[in-house]
């Protein structure tokens, strides 16, 4: 089916005209972003106008803001941690809270938002950690946790995923991977087929926001790549890429590599389609939102209990 005249033409469109890439495409855009990011950081709170039928709360538990939307009506049927994307240097941003509140509200979850620090001063191994130590603190409160990302976000869900299984023992019901950063050296060759067609990402900007985020950590570590951790055990997996995006080689990677694992995978490929497409104002990212709520609800939602045969 042929991307909507939104996705192919004006959102691409947008993203050169506003030069909304010059933190990914070149080294000298990175660095300039970063000098900026540091110097004047970026509101994190959320916006003004959020679904009336949400709550918002905000806590410190962990060193840093850490927000939790629930919906106004019904019982609480467990929670999702979720990681916002941005190359690691970015705030969250209205999209991310958007989507956070449709799923609070539409899969009767509680949604947690952890403003985690960003580059230069936030790395993958602190991060990871203190975000898989927020998921088992969250599965004492609610019971079943699900975690989700974009982007930078799909990178730090996986990476806690994959130490959630191998230090603590716990598997998820599902983690939701948007458009993920899984492999952050960029070494894939096929990236080069994909870049000329990708209006956002590019490899030497990233490559600088890359090697400050993983610190001390190489990139084969699965803090940093999650590509390279071993994929059986983990718990259901669902995964959207566009094909104009640079990450979705490593995506394809990734998918044949849980699926060779055993690992259940939901994958949802789209051609035409740019970075984070379900985040995007646009029909595909509509209905891609549609079922992120879906999933997320199913995996959440109670199951009856069986009753032994007599």
């Amino acid at each position: 089916m042929e991307p909507s005249f939104l996705s192919r033409v004006v959102l691409p469109g947008f993203l050169r005209v506003t030069r909304r890439n010059r933190p990914f495409r070149t080294a000298e855009g990175a660095r300039r972003h970063i000098r900026e990011r540091t110097l004047r950081p970026r509101p994190y709170g959320p916006p003004r106008r959020l679904r009336a039928d949400v709550t918002v709360t905000v806590d410190r538990e962990p060193g840093w803001p850490v927000y939790t939307l629930t919906p106004r009506s019904g019982t609480v049927h467990g929670c999702v941690v979720y990681a916002h994307g941005g190359g690691w240097v970015n705030e969250i941003a209205s999209q991310h809270w958007a989507l956070a509140a449709d799923i609070a509200a539409h899969a009767g979850a509680a949604v947690v938002l952890p403003i985690y620090p960003l580059i230069p001063y936030g790395t993958a191994g602190q991060v990871v950690s203190a975000i898989a130590k927020l998921v088992r603190d969250k599965r004492s409160e609610y019971g079943e946790v699900c975690l989700a990302g974009d982007s930078a976000g799909g990178q730090i869900a996986l990476s806690t995923a994959l130490l959630l299984r191998d230090e603590h023992d716990v598997v998820l019901p599902r983690t939701v991977l948007i458009s993920p950063a899984l492999e952050l050296s960029l070494s894939n060759p096929e990236i080069d087929a994909v870049l000329p067609r990708d209006p956002w990402l590019g490899r030497h900007g990233s490559r600088v926001l890359t090697e400050l985020w993983r610190g001390d950590l190489p990139f084969t570590d699965p803090r940093v790549s999650p590509l390279a951790g071993e994929m059986s055990g983990l718990g259901p997996l669902t995964v959207f890429c566009g094909t104009h995006d640079i990450l979705v080689p490593d995506t394809r990677l990734l998918v044949a590599k849980a699926r060779a694992a055993g690992v259940e995978v939901d994958y949802h490929e789209q051609p035409g389609l740019v970075h984070v497409y379900p985040l995007t104002p646009t029909p595909e990212g509509r209905a891609a939102r549609g079922v992120i709520v879906d999933r997320l609800r199913a995996a959440l939602t109670p199951k009856p209990i069986r009753q032994a045969e007599s």
